[in-house]
């Protein structure tokens, strides 16, 4: 299947996952008010972090403290709101605006339904801050959803590296709980990135309801 990319047997989960995922998954969420103690908590987790997770995410922390709310949140909203590569919703890299992706979208809704998880109105399944947190709270599904979007994150961090977003540390951080990429893994994101995502095929009804379809995140997945 196009993209699609192993998740390896011998990768585990750690307790820590649950932790660096919560941690990742309030921190990609747009910076409101309650942003200095989103920082904080992080900054309290990252001794409990391996290494290669924890210092990239305390990195973000110090460029956003830097920073401050405010300009935080207008660089948030230039840079996922107006920069389709540096788009945050994980079915967009191999769907493309596409019946397919609206059907991606109805069953990844599918999977956190079947784990007790409900979405609030507003929030779409695919955007990264609400896959990290259902991941924290089912870790073996998140794992394995994290991996199959494998090729779209990298596409992600290296869009947000390029752009010189604070946000590329976190991606760095949310990549170092994922397995390490093999040989066929780093050709799908080669291939992803020479392709880019499907064009909108013309005629087509509505790809999908209109609660699963991209809104502006200056309010938050949530």
């Amino acid at each position: 299947m196009r993209n699609r990319l192993r998740l390896r047997p011998t990768h585990r989960v750690h307790p820590w996952h649950t932790h660096a995922w919560q941690i990742q998954s309030l921190l990609l969420d747009y910076p409101g008010e309650d942003q200095a103690g989103r920082l904080s908590l992080a900054r309290r987790t990252v001794p409990a972090l391996p290494a290669e997770v924890g210092d990239p995410l305390l990195r973000f922390v110090e460029r956003a403290e830097e920073a401050g709310t405010e300009a935080l949140a207008a660089a948030y909203v230039a840079t996922f709101d107006h920069r389709k590569r540096c788009c945050p919703y994980l079915t967009y890299y191999a769907h493309g605006d596409t019946r397919k992706r609206g059907l991606a979208l109805v069953r990844l809704k599918q999977t956190y339904a079947r784990a007790g998880r409900r979405l609030t109105d507003g929030e779409l399944p695919d955007h990264l801050a609400v896959v990290l947190e259902f991941a924290a709270t089912d870790p073996a599904t998140g794992m394995r959803l994290l991996t199959e979007h494998r090729a779209g994150l990298e596409l992600l961090r290296l869009a947000l590296r390029d752009d010189r977003a604070p946000w590329a540390d976190l991606l760095d951080s949310v990549s170092a709980t994922l397995p390490a990429l093999a040989g066929d893994e780093r050709e799908a994101v080669a291939r992803l990135a020479a392709e880019g995502p499907p064009e909108e095929q013309v005629g087509l009804d509505p790809y999908g309801p209109p609660q699963y379809m991209p809104a502006p995140s200056a309010g938050g997945p949530r």
